[in-house]
């Protein structure tokens, strides 16, 4: 069975979180799973071009009512006019998540993903505590590589 993995993150331009989500893209991608993402700028966009420039397949579920302002590294764009309601689309079609950057959408993202029992592995991300005490939902990665090797092994797990 084909694997997914979906990649969420920062949709701003950042140049070293735009360097690791290519990174991420590339590496799912040489691993044979399709990236799932928002599909516009920012790390979406970066994650995309990693993956295609690495011969992989990238899906994009897009927050408007059409494909325009889509990044040109999808293959399959899909528009969906649900605004920031899309983020359960995004994480629903991954087997696991990579969560980069630490913006509000990615947070809402984490916090969806979780609740439908994905495993999210967080990568210069968001440190959640519930009742004073480090919540382990987001497992943690330094790098690209460990970041893509803990998401394929939350998947096996």
């Amino acid at each position: 069975m084909q694997t997914y993995i979906s990649v969420i993150g920062l949709g701003a331009e950042n140049e070293e979180l735009n360097d690791v989500a290519y990174e991420v893209g590339r590496l799912v991608a040489e691993r044979g799973a399709i990236v799932v993402c928002g599909g516009l700028g920012g790390v979406m966009n970066a994650v995309a071009q990693g993956a295609k420039e690495a011969g992989g397949t990238t899906v994009g579920i897009l927050p408007g009512p059409d494909r325009r302002g889509a990044s040109e590294y999808l293959d399959i764009a899909i528009p969906t006019d649900m605004a920031h309601a899309r983020n359960a689309l995004v994480v629903r079609s991954g087997d696991a998540v990579i969560a980069i950057g630490a913006g509000y959408g990615t947070l809402s993202e984490i916090g969806l993903a979780l609740k439908m029992g994905k495993p999210v592995v967080g990568l210069k991300s968001w440190t959640l505590y519930r009742e004073g005490k480090q919540d382990t939902g987001i497992i943690a990665a330094e790098t690209a590589d460990k970041a893509v090797e803990l998401a394929f092994k939350a998947i096996k797990a």
